[in-house]
């Protein structure tokens, strides 16, 4: 069986592809707009923790060091996307980031896991605005970071899948930079987080036409990444420490919910477990 095929956002996590920070990093944290400068070694305590978290839960942790000098590169989940061909490199909206995507394939490679398409100008589409809905659908937003053309190339590079585009909000504009998961996890085929008052209409009409049931993060806990889960298997999630109501919703809908603390990895570079990780495979 090959170790690679993704095409869900819910099914048991097998491996997952991650990136530490790296010594190097640091010194460009107000080039890559983060909050504050992250503390090198207690950054690097969080990661770890994290990864044994993933471990503990029977998932393979694939370790890649690229780009070093790139603080956002510990946010894999942007600069590729697995389907059952392989990985297709995306090409990030942030010109920072536009290195990603090359920087990132030998490690892929060396994980067993075959470069199939790579995305070309002007198409721009980031990791955080597609959501596997099942198999066959694949939810993509249109915003800053993400553009028509490159939807127009991931409808290219998964053929066979249906490519379903929603306009983001405006939020607090490109600075500041709202991406669908952003307020949008699935948690199952049949359930969903979401943070109601972002998602568009059609989306949230889309999740009741397919039954998908909805757990809503209320809008104290937008900040605090509520939103932003990751799920490890059907109605088992990760998520960072901080949103106490929103974890009260999800175990009350019988969702069991695993935290770690991310003060560094997460809170200060606005990034939560689903962009700390990168699925490689999903069973």
């Amino acid at each position: 069986m090959p170790g690679f095929g993704a095409a869900s956002m819910t099914a048991p996590l097998e491996r997952v592809l991650v990136r530490p920070p790296l010594p190097e990093d640091s010194a460009r944290w107000r080039n890559y707009g983060w909050r504050a400068a992250p503390d090198l070694a207690a950054a690097e305590r969080e990661h770890e923790t994290l990864c044994a978290l993933l471990e503990e839960a029977g998932v393979e942790v694939v370790v890649s060091r690229h780009d070093p000098g790139n603080p956002d590169a510990i946010y894999v989940y942007d600069p590729v996307l697995v389907g059952a061909e392989g990985a297709v490199l995306l090409r990030p909206g942030k010109e920072g980031r536009r290195g990603e995507p090359a920087a990132i394939a030998p490690a892929l490679e060396a994980a067993g896991v075959p470069v199939a398409a790579a995305l070309q100008p002007p198409a721009l589409v980031e990791g955080g605005d597609t959501v596997w809905l099942d198999e066959r659908t694949l939810l993509a937003g249109i915003g800053y970071r993400t553009n028509e053309a490159g939807v127009a190339a991931l409808r290219s590079a998964f053929p066979g899948v249906e490519v379903l585009a929603f306009d983001l909000p405006h939020w607090n504009g490109r600075g500041e930079v709202l991406h669908l998961m952003s307020f949008l996890s699935p948690l199952d085929r049949d359930l969903a987080l979401v943070h109601p008052r972002l998602a568009p209409v059609r989306l949230l009409e889309l999740l009741a036409e397919r039954g998908i049931a909805v757990v809503e993060v209320p809008d104290e806990e937008l900040e605090t990444q509520g939103p932003n889960v990751l799920a490890i298997a059907p109605r088992r999630v990760l998520a960072l420490d901080g949103s106490p109501e929103t974890r009260r919703r999800l175990e009350r809908a019988g969702v069991d919910v695993v935290v770690y603390r991310g003060d560094e990895i997460s809170k200060k570079g606005d990034g939560g477990p689903t962009c700390l990780t990168r699925p490689l495979l999903r069973a």
